[in-house]
């Protein structure tokens, strides 16, 4: 077994760390530091109920933020981080989560749906720092093209909310922001600056409205007092949250997650440790401390008394937050992963939007696979166990069944079953599921 799966109970660290008095010094196991982590993540065990529309929101506040991506080979990737979180639920309540005014769309992570409850941090962020690629990219065009946006502005202002494709323009980007034709870009340039909201999306197309209208109607409303808070302030709440969102992180993991710069060192935390708004923790086999949230203090007594049992089977998205940061998948879960969508084809190993496979605790392999979506087939192009991985009867049956669930849920249930690694697993899958 590699040294990334090895228990231990306890590990040798030369690290002085600072744990408030009468608070235990917890020690980890690597497989218990995991376990931890998805338990913060919402996915250490199998939904324990039928999801309501109330639970999208729930999910998204638990991870603080859940990044928006397009791309359809499946289901669209936000869709899909709550598909693994909540099941077999309507996506038609992301939809609605947002039109409601329950959650709200900004830069965060990346373009990202987040709490509306958390709105006001992030709108107080970018009037302070608007370091964002995206601000610094909007505040060029604008300065290049003030006459057209500022009259797209005022048409919106007037007319009412509106979608790019509302704008009939023929004229087409040779470059900028995926070609798109200048309303689309000056649309998105208004965003980042902030002038313009999402109000709804249509067929996942944004519906473009003034910020002040979309504001409005948050559930709950703007937090006047988060909208005051300081740099540091601000800082310090999107540290802590994005700790209490990792379930267990280094310090080098945490300015990931909302893109904050400079980086989180030790150095920083050491404060919050102090004061026990972070707890200090050792994992085996890493050589410098991490950090647990105080909210998590007994998930990290029940991990540290090995208490904690993944029991769920799933397939992730490319973009869901177990897997979006490369150096804490592989240093976590010993699991290295490229999205290979955005690598030229020639180049890829394992397919263009490959899955990962969550297996009771572990991500144990990934699958390459596509929805056709007329034939109602879910096509496993390719699934890759990885190489330390014993391919169990039980593991089989439940990565099958994580498959089927899947493609139940997004419509496509009939299951193509392609190539595998190793081979031999290929049969065994096909006669699983051919026995459901």
């Amino acid at each position: 077994m590699p040294p990334q799966y090895r228990h231990r109970e306890r590990v040798k660290s030369s690290l002085p760390l600072s744990i408030p008095s009468g608070i235990p010094h917890a020690r980890l196991a690597l497989a218990q530091a995991q376990r931890l982590h998805l338990a913060a993540q919402g996915l250490l065990r199998k939904p324990r109920a039928k999801a309501r529309p109330a639970d999208v929101v729930a999910a998204i506040s638990r991870m603080n933020l859940l990044q928006i991506d397009s791309i359809h080979v499946i289901a669209r990737s936000p869709y899909m981080v709550l598909h693994s979180r909540l099941g077999d639920y309507d996506p038609a309540w992301l939809d609605d989560a947002l039109a409601s005014g329950r959650i709200a769309e900004c830069w965060a992570h990346e373009a990202c749906f987040v709490p509306a409850s958390d709105l006001p941090l992030h709108q107080a962020w970018r009037m302070q720092r608007s370091m964002h690629w995206a601000y610094k990219h909007a505040s060029r065009m604008h300065r290049e093209h003030r006459e057209g946006m500022d009259s797209l502005l005022a048409r919106i202002r007037e007319g009412g909310a509106a979608r790019a494709s509302d704008f009939e323009s023929e004229q087409r980007s040779a470059g900028g922001w995926w070609s798109w034709k200048p309303e689309k870009r000056w649309l998105e340039a208004w965003f980042a600056l902030g002038e313009l909201m999402v109000t709804r999306r249509e067929r996942f197309q944004r519906v473009y409205d003034l910020a002040e209208r979309v504001l409005a109607k948050l559930d709950p409303p703007m937090d006047a007092a988060l909208m005051q808070m300081d740099h540091a302030a601000l800082r310090q709440r999107f540290i802590l949250d994005s700790v209490r969102a990792l379930g267990v992180t280094q310090a080098r993991w945490i300015a990931d997650y909302y893109r904050l710069k400079p980086a989180v060192t030790d150095r920083e935390l050491a404060p919050l440790v102090e004061a026990g708004q972070l707890l200090a923790v050792d994992v085996a086999d890493w050589n410098v401390p991490a950090y647990v949230h105080p909210d998590h203090a007994e998930l990290l007594a029940q991990a540290a008394e090995g208490k904690l049992r993944g029991t769920y089977t799933t397939l992730l998205s490319p973009f869901d937050p177990v897997v979006w940061d490369r150096a804490r998948a592989q240093a976590l879960f010993g699991f290295e992963y490229t999205i290979e969508c955005y690598v030229p084809a020639p180049k890829r190993r394992y397919g263009y939007y490959v899955l990962p496979i969550l297996h009771r605790g572990r991500l144990v392999g990934r699958l390459d696979a596509k929805a056709h979506r007329v034939e109602g087939v879910f096509e496993v192009k390719a699934l890759f166990l990885e190489p330390d991985v014993q391919p169990s009867e039980r593991l089989l049956a439940e990565v099958a069944e994580a498959v089927g669930a899947t493609a139940h849920w997004h419509g496509t249930p009939k299951v193509r079953w392609g190539r595998t690694r190793p081979a031999s697993v290929a049969g065994a899958l096909r006669a699983l599921w051919r026995g459901r």
